[in-house]
C-alpha cells in the first residue's frame, strides 16, 4: 500500500512539474512588471493593472479550447503548445525591456507579451491534472488538483522574488532570457513523457456551454476567493512602495509558503469533510487575512495577513474543484476543469483594473478592505450552497 501510494505521488509530481515550469515563467516578471510600468514607463496604476490583467483575459479565452484538446487529443498536446508560447513570451519580454526608453512601444510589446503568456497559461492550466487522472483514476482527483496548485503557486512564490533579485542585481533583460530558457526546457521535458491516454466510455455529449453552467456555482465562489490572491499578487509591491516599505515581493513568498504548507498538511481534509465545508472555512480565513492587512498598517502584520490569506485560499480551488467535476461524466472532465478554471481567470482578469480603479480613486489603503469584502461574499455564497444542499436532502 505504501509503495502504491509512493508511486501515485511520484506520477502526479511528474505531471505537475510541467505546471511548475509554466508558472515559474509567469512568476519571474509578476512582481517587477507593475513597478516597471508605473515607474520606468511612467503610466498610472490603472494602466499597470490593465496590462497585467491582459494575461488572464487570454487565459480565459483559451480554457475551453484547451479543455477540448485534452478531451480529444490528450493533455500532452496542450502542454507542448503552452511551453512554446511561454518561450515566445520570453522573446517579446526581452524586447519590452530593450525598448524601455520608448514607453509606448515598450507598453505595446508588453501587451502582446501578456497575451502570449496568457495563452500559455490557458493551455497548461488543468492539463497536467487531467494527465494524472487519465492514468491514475478519479479517486486521486483531490490530490492531483492540490499538487497542481502547489506547483503553480510554489512556482510563483519562487519566481517573483527571483525576478526582483535579477532586476536589482543583473538586469531586466535577464528575465526575458531566463523565460525563454525555461520555456524551451519545458517543451523538451514534456516531449520525453509518454502521451498516456485512457479510452473512456462516452455517454451523451454535452456542449462546453452546458458544462460551464453546471460548474458555475462553484466557479463563482472561486472567482470571489481569487480576488484576494489577485490583490496581493498584482498590487502588493506597489502597496509596499506607497508606504516606503522594503521587500514587497516577500509577501508573495510568504503567501506561497503558507499556501503550499496548507495543502501538504491538510491534503486529506477534502476527502474527509467534503469540498463545500472546506471551502467555507478557507474563505473565512482568507477574508480574515485580508482584513488584517487592511486594518493594521504595518509591514510585519501585512506579512501575517499574507500568510493567513495564503492559508485560506490554498484549499479553495481543490475543494470546489472536486465538487465541480462531480457534476459531469468522466469523458467531460477536461472540459469541466477548463470551465471551472475560467472563473479564476475572470477573477484575476478583473482584479487588475478593478483594484487599480479602487487605488486610483480611493487610495492604496482601500485595496485590502475592498478585497476582504469580496472574499466574504464568496464565503456567504458557499454557505448558501451548503444550506441548499442540506435542504434538498431533507
Amino acid at each position: 500500500m505504501t509503495v502504491a501510494l509512493r508511486e501515485v505521488n511520484q506520477k502526479i509530481l511528474g505531471y505537475v512539474s510541467l505546471t511548475f515550469l509554466g508558472y515559474f515563467t509567469i512568476g519571474l516578471s509578476l512582481a517587477t512588471l507593475p513597478i516597471f510600468i508605473h515607474q520606468t514607463l511612467g503610466f498610472n496604476t490603472i494602466i499597470a493593472g490593465l496590462v497585467i490583467s491582459i494575461q488572464y483575459i487570454a487565459t480565459f479565452l483559451l480554457r475551453g479550447y484547451a479543455g477540448k484538446i485534452v478531451d480529444t487529443k490528450g493533455p500532452k498536446v496542450s502542454v507542448l503548445r503552452s511551453m512554446l508560447f511561454f518561450a515566445m513570451s520570453g522573446i517579446l519580454l526581452l524586447l519590452v525591456f530593450l525598448f524601455k526608453s520608448q514607453p509606448f512601444i515598450s507598453l505595446g510589446l508588453l501587451l502582446i507579451t501578456r497575451l502570449l503568456t496568457g495563452i500559455g497559461e490557458g493551455m497548461v492550466g488543468a492539463s497536467p491534472i487531467n494527465w494524472a487522472l487519465m492514468e491514475l483514476g478519479d479517486e486521486h482527483a483531490a490530490k492531483a488538483i492540490s499538487f497542481n496548485g502547489i506547483a503553480s503557486y510554489g512556482a510563483l512564490a519562487i519566481g517573483a522574488p527571483l525576478g526582483v533579485l535579477m532586476v536589482n542585481h543583473i538586469s531586466y533583460e535577464a528575465l526575458g532570457v531566463l523565460t525563454i530558457v525555461v520555456g524551451i526546457f519545458g517543451y523538451v521535458y514534456c516531449r520525453s513523457k509518454t502521451p498516456y491516454r485512457i479510452v473512456r466510455k462516452r455517454t451523451e455529449k454535452i456542449s462546453f456551454k452546458r458544462v460551464l453552467v453546471l460548474v458555475a456555482p462553484f466557479g463563482i465562489c472561486l472567482a470571489l476567493g481569487g480576488l484576494g490572491f489577485g490583490s496581493i499578487s498584482t498590487f502588493m509591491t506597489l502597496y509596499y512602495e506607497h508606504f516606503d516599505w522594503q521587500n514587497g515581493a516577500s509577501c508573495l513568498t510568504v503567501f506561497g509558503i503558507f499556501f503550499i504548507l496548507t495543502r501538504l498538511v491538510f491534503n486529506k481534509v477534502i476527502d474527509q469533510y467534503g469540498g463545500l465545508k472546506v471551502a467555507l472555512l478557507s474563505l473565512f480565513v482568507e477574508s480574515l487575512g485580508l482584513l488584517l492587512i487592511a486594518t493594521v498598517i504595518n509591514p510585519i502584520w501585512t506579512l501575517l495577513g499574507a500568510a493567513l490569506t495564503g492559508l485560506g485560499f490554498s484549499l479553495v480551488f481543490p475543494a470546489l474543484g472536486v465538487e465541480a467535476i462531480k457534476r459531469v461524466d468522466q469523458s467531460q472532465q477536461g472540459s469541466a476543469l477548463a470551465a471551472y478554471g475560467l472563473f479564476i481567470d475572470i477573477s484575476l482578469g478583473i482584479t487588475g483594473p478593478l483594484i487599480g480603479f479602487v487605488a486610483n480613486n480611493m487610495g492604496m489603503g482601500a485595496i485590502y478592505p475592498f478585497s476582504s469584502i469580496m472574499v466574504a461574499i464568496g464565503f456567504a455564497v458557499v454557505g448558501n450552497l451548503i444550506y441548499t444542499k442540506r435542504k434538498a436532502l431533507i
